[in-house]
């Protein structure tokens, strides 16, 4: 049987583009920095966040020099604090947690996204420079009001936030 060179050609490609694909499933699947969120994460009770010292009382709270930790409350329909506030020129790490349903927490206009479920804190951490006003929203369907889920954050100075008492309740 005869098979023409431009035949071969073709089927030498398809089968090079098909190894590759294979090899790059292959290697995101395994590949360096990918792990899956493992069992032994703390986990917190989303019917007890009273009694959780973190997210009795969300708020802000410097940990260092302009660094800060925000604890957040995502709830049906709204997050708590609400509006955070932060001084500019700092870096804040946000931990999150839901008391009910997954909820999404983005920062609109920024890269800073988040998937908050119950029982556990997720932390992202964001560098934050000029003072302005960024919005919050719920970016996962989280029921009936999920489309009015929103809050906001106050980038303010530091003598402004100083003056407010440093915190954002």
């Amino acid at each position: 049987m005869h098979i023409h060179a431009y035949e071969k050609l073709w089927l030498a490609l398809s089968i090079g583009l098909i190894l590759a694909l294979i090899g790059t499933v292959t290697y995101g699947a395994v590949g360096p920095g990918v792990a899956m969120v493992a069992d032994t994460q703390p986990t917190i009770d989303p019917t007890a966040l009273d009694e959780d010292e973190r997210f009795s009382e969300p708020r802000v709270e410097q940990v260092g020099e302009n660094e800060y930790e925000a604890y957040v409350v995502a709830r049906q329909f709204g997050f708590q604090p609400d509006p955070i506030v932060v001084p500019a020129n700092s870096t804040v790490t946000f931990y999150i947690t839901s008391a009910d349903v997954i909820h999404g927490f983005e920062v609109a206009g920024t890269n800073a996204n988040a998937m908050v479920v119950p029982g556990e804190v997720s932390e992202i951490t964001v560098k934050v420079e000029e003072p302005q006003e960024y919005g919050l929203i719920c970016n996962e369907y989280c029921g009936a009001g999920h489309h009015v889920m929103e809050g906001k954050i106050h980038v303010v100075s530091q003598s402004e936030f100083e003056n407010r008492g440093g915190d954002s309740a």
